[in-house]
């Protein structure tokens, strides 16, 4: 960015106090009769500083140079009492922009990573799925479905992001040690910020949840609040992510059930305004994902047992090792797969039967392979896997309308 910088001297006596290389410098043969202008051509601290004359008229005086200094010196003089300095920095002002654009994706990135979006894509893909499992036939797909879907959509998401918000708030330190690149444990949020934005969030998701009017939609957002909050605030009788049992019992209640129930409820009976029902896809889903969820409660704790072991977090990764923990969750999910090949070759529609079956048969397979290739030393990949696992939960979404 270019800048001016404008320095105003009274006396010329001050000069000998302008730089690190002018402070031994003594004037000599110069009249101080009046004022005089100076300029100095020298590169320093990111700055070129350039000559500027502000009078017509004026005589050159001599100035003898500092024997340590490598710049050069020449004094003017003129008629005012003041002296000008202008400085330019080697950046262009065009730069300007691009630093408000900078700043921009930087605030971006740090709510990016603040908003967990594993979980974010997690809780969207699960509820345009279930809204799915709705549909009975073409003519359900009209513009009060889509905008039904809408609203749960996004009153889920500003729930989600508050949990998972209220989870970083109140494990700061906790996050220093096991993911330091989390606005609040890297400094980029302060506690208040923080504090303003899960509160924000929980006011905006309770708001729609009461405006759309729909009570399986209140009621997921309500008890998904009181079991966030309780998973995570540090007072007594809470904090249940403490306890591995009551954790995982936490996470499976949110992504099981009440994702499942809640949100087919919401489509069927205050958008299609029909009688509750459970259908045959609707408790497949809700036994497949209690299983997912158990994995995913488990393994997240996986990585983080450095941080959960220093600040007393006895999770079941603690107690029975990683090594142990990692491959009850491949038992789990490759049980839940062959469950669901069962589900598939037992449905009465051929294009359901064979999408289930081959898609489950090459979810397990993928699953099998790349377990055996972790390094289960290697926080980073452990980590990896993790996300591995979560990208099979969203291609599982993918599969669930299509079970009939």
């Amino acid at each position: 960015m270019d800048s001016l910088l404008l320095g105003s001297f009274t006396t010329p006596s001050i000069l000998t106090k302008g730089g690190n290389n002018w402070r031994r410098c003594n004037l000599r043969n110069v009249d101080f009769s009046g004022s005089y202008g100076a300029y100095r051509v020298s590169k320093f601290s990111g700055w070129n500083v350039k000559e500027t004359h502000c009078c017509s008229g004026f005589q050159p005086c001599s100035l003898k140079h500092c024997t340590k200094s490598t710049e050069t010196s020449v004094f003017h003089y003129r008629k005012n009492n003041r002296f000008l300095l202008n400085a330019a920095a080697e950046q262009p002002l065009e730069s300007e922009p691009k630093n408000v654009l900078n700043s921009a994706k930087d605030a971006l990135d740090a709510f990016y990573r603040f908003s967990r979006p594993h979980t974010v894509i997690g809780t969207a893909l699960s509820i345009v799925s279930v809204s799915l499992l709705a549909v009975e036939k073409l003519s359900d797909f009209s513009p009060l479905f889509f905008a039904g879907m809408l609203e749960a959509v996004v009153a889920a998401l500003l729930m989600n992001i508050y949990i998972v918000g209220l989870n970083q708030l109140y494990d700061i330190d906790i996050d220093k040690v096991n993911k330091p690149y989390l606005p609040l444990a890297s400094g980029e949020y302060s506690v208040q910020t923080g504090v303003m934005i899960v509160a924000s969030f929980a006011i905006l998701s309770f708001g729609l949840g009461w405006i759309v009017g729909s009570w399986p939609l209140f009621w997921a957002l309500f008890i998904s609040f009181i079991l966030g909050t309780a998973y995570s605030i540090d007072v007594p009788l809470l904090r249940w992510k403490r306890f591995a049992l009551v954790a995982a019992m936490c996470i499976l209640a949110v992504r099981a059930v009440i994702v499942q129930l809640a949100f087919f409820l919401h489509m069927q009976t205050h958008v299609f305004k029909r009688p509750a029902s459970f259908s045959r896809p609707l408790i497949f889903a809700t036994a497949f994902m209690s299983f997912f969820s158990v994995v995913i409660a488990l393994f997240k704790d996986i990585p983080d047992i450095d941080g959960d072991r220093i600040f007393g977090i006895r999770s079941f990764t603690v107690r029975l090792g990683q090594k142990r923990v990692f491959w009850i969750c491949i038992a789990l999910l490759e049980i839940a797969y062959t469950v669901a090949l069962l589900v598939g070759a037992s449905s009465g529609f051929l294009w359901s039967k064979v999408v289930t079956v081959l898609g489950h048969t090459i979810l397990a397979s993928i699953l099998w392979t790349n377990a055996k290739s972790v390094d289960l030393s290697s926080k980073a990949a452990i980590t990896s896997f993790y996300m591995f696992i979560w990208k099979l939960f969203y291609a599982e979404y993918l599969l669930i309308p299509l079970v009939r």
